[in-house]
């Protein structure tokens, strides 16, 4: 047996479910859509605490996201490969254009980001690494990619938050870089907050 027949094989185990637990279709339609919104949600809930440590974590998350999407593209044309419902008969629960299925974008940005707060021990960095794995699940539920296409989105999301922490915390430059681009930002952040307070004052 070939890896591609393994691949598909694996695939339609885990598509068929849609059809033998409808009830799950619903949950796993919106894992599959709308989940990775959770992973905005957090990074500026994270920013908004106002700490350091966090505002690190959160611009170390988004690089990573950023590098492994772009890495994304690349492998993308390299390695191009049709959708599952593209090439297959499957159980289609969510629209997708039919372009390239490897690697996984939705398992690349959100294991990017877990792994950022994982590595950078974020509150509930647990969930958010257990957030990623579903979500990557619910992609080959819906019938949109192979188990191979988020397994190597995962791994490249997991490599490219660990290529910036390690880049971060041992290259003294970018770390400058990114203490002086939070204390810029800080200083815009206090003027507004001065000039909020004022006016509400004043009222």
């Amino acid at each position: 047996m070939t890896m591609n027949e393994l691949d598909y094989r694996l695939f339609h185990m885990i598509n068929e479910q849609a059809a033998l637990h409808p009830a799950l279709n619903g949950l796993m339609s919106f894992l599959a859509q709308d989940a990775q919104y959770l992973f905005a949600l957090g990074l500026l809930v994270y920013w908004f605490t106002r700490s350091d440590t966090n505002r690190r974590m959160v611009i170390q998350a988004a690089v990573a996201a950023c590098i492994g999407l772009g890495i994304s593209f690349i492998l993308g044309h390299l390695f191009y490969r049709d959708r599952p419902f593209a090439a297959h008969a499957v159980i289609q629960l969510i629209k997708h254009p039919a372009n390239a299925s490897f690697p996984s974008d939705h398992a690349i940005a959100t294991f990017a980001l877990a792994a950022a707060f994982v590595l950078n021990r974020g509150r509930m960095r647990w969930v958010w690494l257990l957030l990623a794995a579903v979500i990557s699940f619910s992609r080959v539920y819906t019938g949109v990619h192979y188990p191979t296409d988020v397994l190597a989105g995962a791994l490249v999301g997991i490599l490219s938050a660990a290529g910036v922490y390690v880049l971060l915390q041992y290259s003294r430059s970018i770390h400058r870089g990114v203490s002086a681009l939070i204390h810029f930002y800080e200083a815009i952040e206090l003027k507004i907050w001065k000039d909020r307070s004022a006016s509400a004052n004043s009222e």
